[in-house]
């Protein structure tokens, strides 16, 4: 699941899921009022609008926007990179959110990295940005686990 999170290909993701929870294409059809060719067309789109995307992941039950959420986490460059004071004195009126979700599939990923010995975990501290107490709460956590 890892690797879902770097490149992300919605359609396939969406067949994906399709496929697991068997469910069929004319229940798809009704529930997105469109025709089976526009469904398999989506499947193959790396991405999809956003107002489709909510669609897909009420019918799937299934939160298909957590991935980019995760990929954020993972892969993009924190506020505090940037040294520009002005985003520190200007208020957004969008939603703040106080700090980043990691889901299991997220940690899995990176404890696998460190157990793999792909990563150490410096790196994943560095790279990521994961605070260095939430990683090791997370090796206690795996370590409990396995044993």
């Amino acid at each position: 699941m890892g690797s879902h999170f770097k490149d992300i290909h919605l359609g396939a993701l969406i067949k994906e899921k399709v496929i697991e929870l068997e469910i069929e294409t004319s229940r798809i059809c009704n529930f997105l009022k469109c025709r089976e060719e526009e469904v398999k067309e989506m499947y193959l789109q790396k991405d999809l609008q956003t107002n489709i995307v909510l669609k897909w992941s009420k019918l799937l039950e299934y939160d298909f926007f957590r991935i980019y959420s995760q990929h954020l986490i993972l892969f993009a460059p924190t506020k505090t990179r940037y040294n520009n004071s002005q985003s520190d004195t200007k208020k957004s009126n969008l939603p703040q959110f106080r700090k980043n979700i990691y889901t299991r599939d997220i940690i899995d990923f990176i404890l696998e990295q460190i157990n793999s010995g792909e990563k150490t975990r410096q790196q994943v501290i560095d790279e990521y940005r994961i605070p260095k107490t939430t990683l090791y709460k997370w090796i206690v956590k795996d370590n409990k686990k396995n044993n």
